[in-house]
C-alpha cells in the first residue's frame, strides 16, 4: 500500500474537522477525494503529507510512518496544496530549478525542461511566476509537485482556475502519472473525477460516507425520476397514492421511484381516467456521480 490512513482525527476547538477516518490506496490508483467545502479534505491531505499533525491516528506513505519520518516521506510525495504558494519574484524556470535543488534532483536542468514540457509551461517559462494567470500558476505548482518524480501525488484542486482546454491537458497529465504512481486528488468538478478516477472517497463533516469504485457507487445509489408534463393544471391530490413526487411547475411533476415502469403505468391510468392530455412523459436516471454526491452530503 502506498498510502495507509488509520483512525485519523483532527479537532479545532469544539469542531472535529476529521473524525477517525481510515482508508488505503495502492500504487497505480487514481482516487478522487470529494466533499463539500469544510468537509475535511484539505485537512486530511495536509496530515497525509506531514504538514499538519493529527490529534489521533496514523499515516504511512510507502510503508514509512509520516509522524516519525517526515523527511523520508516528503521525498516520496509530490504535493500541490490548495493555496499553491509560489515565489512571485522568481522566474518559472528559476523557481523549478530551486525546487529541484531542494529535492536534490540529479541533472536539474534536464528535469526542469522535462516537467516544463509535461505541464505545458514552455511559452511561460521565462516569466516571473507573479506575472502568470491563475491557470498557469496552477501548472507551475503541479510541475513543482512532479519535479522529483515522486511515488505519491497529493493534489488539492489541481485544475482550479484552468480553462476547459487546460483542464483536459492537465487531466491527461494526471492520468499518465497514475499509471505508475499513487494519486489522491480533490476536485469540485465532478465530471473531471468521473473522467480520471476508477475509485472515489467522499467525506462529509469529517466522516467518510463513501469509499468505492465509481461503477459501484453510481449503481448502488441509483434511482429513477419520471417526469410528466400535462396540458392541464391538476391538484397534487391526484397523485397522493404514488411514490415521492415534487411539483416542478404548474403542469410538470417529478416522481422518484425504485420501480419506474410501475409508476409510469399508474400515471397513464390516472391520465386516462381523468381525461388529461400528456405533453411529455420521460425517465431520468439519477445514477451520476453528482447525484450520489448530493445524496450523501446534503
Amino acid at each position: 500500500m502506498s498510502i495507509i490512513v488509520n483512525g485519523l482525527t483532527k479537532v479545532y476547538g469544539t469542531q472535529t474537522a476529521v473524525n477517525n477516518i481510515s482508508f488505503q490506496i495502492n500504487k497505480g490508483e487514481i482516487v478522487g477525494f470529494l466533499g463539500p467545502n469544510g468537509a475535511g479534505k484539505s485537512t486530511t491531505m495536509k496530515m497525509i503529507t506531514g504538514y499538519l499533525a493529527p490529534d489521533k491516528g496514523t499515516v504511512r506513505v510507502c510503508g514509512i510512518p509520516v509522524s516519525t519520518n517526515q523527511i523520508e516521506t516528503k521525498k516520496r510525495i509530490g504535493y500541490l496544496s490548495e493555496a499553491n504558494p509560489l515565489y512571485y519574484d522568481m522566474y518559472v524556470g528559476e523557481y523549478l530549478t530551486f525546487i529541484a535543488s531542494v529535492h536534490n534532483v540529479p541533472n536539474k536542468k534536464e528535469a526542469v525542461e522535462k516537467v516544463i514540457l509535461l505541464t505545458g509551461l514552455t511559452t511561460e517559462s521565462k516569466k516571473f511566476t507573479g506575472q502568470l494567470s491563475k491557470g498557469y500558476k496552477q501548472r507551475v505548482g503541479l510541475a513543482a509537485a512532479l519535479i522529483h518524480s515522486p511515488e505519491v501525488l497529493i493534489l488539492d484542486e489541481p485544475t482550479s482556475g484552468l480553462d476547459p482546454n487546460q483542464i483536459i491537458e492537465i487531466r491527461n497529465v494526471i492520468k499518465a502519472q497514475g499509471k505508475d504512481k499513487t494519486v489522491l486528488f480533490s476536485s469540485h468538478i465532478l465530471q473531471e473525477v468521473e473522467a480520471i478516477c476508477d475509485r472515489v472517497i467522499i467525506i462529509n463533516k469529517g466522516n467518510i460516507v463513501a469509499d468505492d469504485v465509481l461503477k459501484n457507487l453510481t449503481s448502488h445509489k441509483s434511482s429513477n425520476k419520471i417526469i410528466i408534463e400535462l396540458k392541464e393544471i391538476v391538484s397534487e391530490s391526484l397523485f397522493i397514492n404514488l411514490p415521492s413526487f415534487t411539483k416542478a411547475s404548474a403542469q410538470k411533476w417529478i416522481f422518484t421511484a425504485e420501480q419506474p415502469d410501475v409508476v409510469r403505468k399508474e400515471l397513464m391510468d390516472i391520465v386516462l381516467n381523468n381525461q388529461l392530455n400528456i405533453v411529455s412523459l420521460s425517465n431520468e436516471s439519477d445514477n451520476s456521480l453528482e447525484d450520489v454526491f448530493r445524496n450523501l452530503t446534503k
